[in-house]
């Protein structure tokens, strides 16, 4: 019988040297400022912008209103506060219809002093997609220091309840950019000639739909490498970086194919960003996310489209074209990279009314 080669675990091994040795303390800390680079690394620049925005702010609004720094973890009272601040003081007018009114409940002098910092852009009530959305942030800062979110304290999940019911009376509700269905992507095209910027806008657009509703940040990312050609009009798209993580493979097929290569060929595009800024004939850097946002704009507009287009118009068009084709949830998933059932369903929402049988019960007889 074989003799075990491991050695045991607490016998030396004395043909390797001690190169350093660190207290656990020092080491503790190398190793949670490798992680933190990690993540920071891993995260997308936007999002921690975004988060470090957020942040900002709830720290000079607390500068502001108390006269301390902001520490955590912030109590109930303080988030209260927060959203009262922000949201304002509904009541109902007196009258048959009791209309709603909201009035600013921050004092004046610190919406004044938030303005005059740079951390408010006008006086005034925010809106309710903007506190959650630094209700949020807030949450996850507590999370990162293993410490209990007070957002998640019954208290406060009811008047954010509250808040978001009577901010959509008032007009406030959540604001999606229009859907560029396939009617509407179609009509976008044909604004889109055959000179140079022509074929890099209607690649664009076919890419972004047609691979599963790529994010802005995605198209904009986008490299030769990336594509895995299977032909002359079939490829395979993985992303190295996307919001969820997502590096599943997604078609590249037929029309698009052929608008990609088109494109391509023209640019004399063999290595790095696939979709590009233009001056003229000649090829600048890499477009940014909002760039891809403003051609899909100029776009509609040319095309006469009514609505509101931007670059997430093409993932939000496709959701709806597919939830109006009875593509099933799974595939849909699979394709846009989403990794949770809700956000897939409030993008097929109106799919799904749209395609309803019984949308078509009142039709007029000829």
């Amino acid at each position: 019988m074989k003799s075990n080669p491991i050695p045991e675990l607490s016998t030396p091994i004395a043909e390797v040297s001690v190169v350093s040795h660190l207290e656990p303390a020092a080491l503790a800390e190398q190793v949670e400022a490798a992680i933190l680079d990690i993540r920071l690394a891993a995260t997308p620049s936007s999002t921690w912008n975004a988060y470090m925005k957020a942040l900002r702010y709830f720290s000079a609004w607390t500068q502001v209103r108390f006269g301390e720094p902001m520490r955590l973890p912030v109590s109930e009272h303080r988030v209260q506060l927060f959203v009262i601040d922000h949201f304002g003081r509904p009541q109902r007018q007196a009258g048959a219809e009791a209309r709603l009114v909201i009035h600013h409940a921050m004092p004046e002098q610190v919406d004044q002093a938030l303005v005059a910092a740079g951390f408010k852009t006008t006086l005034g009530r925010h809106r309710m997609t903007t506190i959650d959305q630094r209700l949020a942030v807030l949450s996850w800062a507590h999370g990162e220091k293993g410490l209990e979110s007070p957002c998640r304290a019954p208290a406060i999940r009811r008047l954010l309840s509250d808040c978001r019911k009577l901010a959509l009376e008032y007009g406030e509700g959540p604001k999606s950019k229009s859907a560029a269905t396939l009617d509407a992507l179609e009509q976008m095209l044909v604004t889109c000639d055959e000179s140079l910027e022509g074929l890099r806008d209607q690649a664009i657009l076919l890419f972004g739909w047609a691979s599963g509703g790529r994010r802005r940040s995605e198209i904009a990312g986008a490299e030769y490498r990336d594509f895995e050609w299977l032909g002359a009009d079939q490829a395979v798209f993985r992303m190295r970086r996307s919001k969820t993580g997502d590096n599943g493979p997604k078609p590249v097929k037929d029309e698009t194919a052929a608008a990609l290569r088109r494109w391509l060929t023209a640019a004399n595009i063999t290595e790095g960003a696939v979709f590009r800024r233009l001056w003229g004939a000649k090829l600048g850097p890499r477009l940014s996310a909002h760039a891809i946002a403003a051609i899909v704009q100029r776009r509609a507009q040319l095309a006469g489209l009514p609505g509101d287009f931007a670059g997430h118009s093409l993932r939000r068009g496709f959701v709806t074209e597919a939830s109006m084709s009875d593509v099933p949830l799974a595939e849909t998933m699979a394709m846009t990279g989403h990794r949770m059932v809700k956000s897939v369903i409030r993008y097929s929402e109106v799919g799904d009314v749209l395609k309803s049988k019984a949308s078509d019960l009142f039709r007029r007889r000829p």
